[in-house]
């Protein structure tokens, strides 16, 4: 007969590395999320990178308004979509 494995050491091994961040989620009103949706699709990208690139944006210039950065950030976008 084997003899049982040691497991005094009570060291158990990770079967998936653990997350880096939870997801964190953000509720968006439906019609703001489908102009999204639109606008990149069109760009050929999804909905959550632009949003984050118009946020990412916004945060980068402090005293912009936020609609004069939106309609920036969808310009440069529509341009490179040709």
């Amino acid at each position: 007969m084997r003899e049982p494995a040691d497991i005094s050491s009570g060291q158990r091994t990770a079967t998936r590395p653990p997350a880096a961040e939870p997801p964190r989620l953000v509720a968006l009103d439906p019609e703001v999320l489908r102009w999204f949706g639109e606008l990149a699709l069109r760009g050929g990208t999804d909905p959550e990178a632009l949003i984050n690139s118009v946020l990412r944006d916004y945060m980068g210039r402090s005293g912009e308004p936020l609609e004069r950065t939106l309609r920036r950030v969808l310009r440069e976008e529509l341009r490179k979509a040709g």
